[in-house]
Parts: C-alpha cells; structure tokens; sequence
C-alpha cells in the first residue's frame, strides 16, 4: 500500500469516526429536548401518529394520556414521547421524557400516560425516539 493510499484512508477512518461518534450523540450537547429540539428521530411522524389530552392531577400538575398509531408494518420497541408545557409565547416551562409501556405493534395503536406535566398554556407531545425491530428473513 502507497503512502498516498494510507493517508486517504487514515483520512476516510477519521472522517467516518467523527460522523459516527456525532450521530451517536457523544460529543452533542445539543441533542437534549428544547424549544427547537422535539425528536432524536426525524420524520417520525411519517410512521406515527398521536393522539392525546391533558387532564388535571391532585396538587396542580397535569397528567397527558393518549395512544400511539404504528403506520408501519413492524413493531416499534424502546418507543419513547416527549411532553412539553409551554408558555403563551411558545418557551418551554417544562418537559417529560416517558416510554411506552410494551412499544407499539405493527398498524398497531398502544396507550401511553404522562404523569406530574407542569400547568402551562399549552402543549406538545411527540415521539423523541424509537427502534423498529425488522422481522428476520426465512432462511432455508
């Protein structure tokens, strides 16, 4: 191997390791819910849907309940939401990562609830991230 060839390769290493290690999130403090940042998971609305209310709790707070609708054919493991309280002006006051008990099935729809959400003017819920567990292909 040339020395030309090793360095294009050292090169192409540590470019693919700077890519991984940012998509992981290791070295990227902003991948943390905000105003701005609602998913780890873009276009997870193309595959989902949300649908849910929010409720009193004893002692102020909100409780936010609702299900989930897989449009995809595989059931979606390790499913969790992100819940919002938000001020009239849009800010976030404050926010609640919670799982999806048991994931949701194929075309399926599961049940989800929010506890101990902060009064605010409004909300939002959306999915921070999912895995899709792909069936296994039938081998002779």
């Amino acid at each position: 191997m040339t020395t030309s060839t090793r360095s294009i390769l050292s090169a192409a290493l540590l470019a693919l390791t700077a890519v991984a290690t940012t998509a992981c999130g290791a070295t990227s403090p902003h991948l943390t819910p905000s105003a701005s940042t609602t998913t780890l998971m873009l276009g997870w609305d193309h595959w989902f849907k949300l649908d849910w209310s929010v409720e009193p709790e004893p002692g102020g707070g909100k409780r936010i309940r609702g299900h989930i609708t897989s449009e995809y054919g595989e059931p979606a493991d390790r499913v969790r939401l992100l819940a919002q309280a938000l001020d009239a002006s849009g800010a976030v006051v404050g926010q609640q990562i919670a799982w999806v008990p048991d994931g949701v099935g194929g075309f399926g729809r599961a049940y989800f609830e929010i506890s101990h959400v902060p009064a605010a003017d409004h909300y939002r819920v959306s999915v921070w991230d999912y895995s899709f567990l792909e069936a296994e292909s039938e081998r002779p």
